[in-house]
């Protein structure tokens, strides 16, 4: 198959163009950046540089293709750009994407979304996956697309290290012994590339990617004896005092409002009930697989 994967070599995007190129596809990887494509290249891909936003490149880029993996990226430097409006500058990229699928022809859509996608409000900054998963849907029936909704990634538990040294905790505005799910990128990239091979795929399908299940409470624990404090704490703050405290630090107000109202969505379950109404069979990255690599993080911290 000829594939084109957006997302540059980002924690999904690279794993799963080393897949697709080890199982013989030919894939072209889009990436903003001129620097990359020497370390594209060296996995075996094929390179188009350009933006997410253009959708005369998208185009032309994807003609011919058998499939297309789209995802929206700002990088995380935008999360402290006074000036910018996440929910627009997201509706743009989609608005592109259904640009240049329509005129290059593309039939296959693999989408990375999230967890929160079904709500159209009370999921704070998640409220673009709502959006952009509505635009995508208006694409013509026949163009067969996979919405994946990842849950939180391992990963964003590395942002708890700057507490934990200054403060002895990992702080937030929700926390406790009720369980939820986290995943791994390996794992997501290892579903997008079955979806991508699909050969008679569903027009539209959603697809839940997990790789684990602890509580707060559980998370602090193991973290805590992969770097050697078995004691560590997840303490819980008001929604107020995150906010505060996020604003204080520089982020853009409208996109710290939503990180706060998104984890405040997850006490009592709010972001997972339909999750756990489609409940996805957990992937091989499990949480004390990646307490190794928050290890090494915090020592080199």
């Amino acid at each position: 198959m000829k594939i084109i994967i957006t997302g540059s070599l980002g924690h999904i995007s690279r794993p799963l163009t080393q897949t697709l190129v080890q199982k013989g596809h030919t894939v072209t990887v889009i990436s903003s950046n001129p620097e990359r494509q020497k370390d594209i290249e060296a996995i075996g891909a094929k390179v188009a540089i350009g933006t997410m936003e253009d959708a005369d490149f998208l185009s032309a880029t994807f003609k011919g293709a058998d499939a297309v993996y789209l995802m929206e990226a700002l990088g995380s430097r935008s999360f402290f750009d006074q000036n910018l409006d996440i929910m627009a500058a997201h509706n743009k990229i989609a608005n592109s994407y259904v640009q240049a699928i329509l005129q290059s022809g593309i039939k296959r859509v693999v989408h990375l979304s999230s967890i929160g996608a079904h709500m159209d409000k009370g999921n704070g900054i998640l409220a673009f996956h709502y959006n952009v998963e509505n635009i995508l849907n208006k694409l013509p029936p026949d163009v067969a697309i996979t919405f994946m909704r990842p849950v939180g990634f391992y990963y964003n538990m590395l942002a708890f290290i700057p507490t934990i040294k200054t403060q002895g905790a990992i702080i937030s505005n929700y926390g406790g012994n009720d369980k939820e799910p986290w995943v791994s990128p390996m794992d997501i990239a290892t579903a997008i590339a079955e979806e991508i091979e699909i050969q008679q795929p569903a027009e539209r399908k959603i697809r839940y990617v997990a790789s684990d299940e602890f509580s707060p409470n559980e998370v602090a624990g193991i973290l805590g004896e992969a770097i050697g404090k078995p004691d560590l704490k997840w303490l819980v703050i008001p929604d107020e005092q995150l906010l505060g405290g996020l604003k204080t630090a520089g982020m853009n107000p409208q996109i710290a409002a939503g990180y706060v109202e998104m984890n405040a969505s997850r006490r009592g379950g709010v972001l997972y009930e339909d999750y756990y109404r489609n409940k996805p069979t957990l992937g091989n990255v499990k949480l004390t697989d990646f307490a190794k690599e928050f290890a090494g993080a915090f020592l080199k911290s």
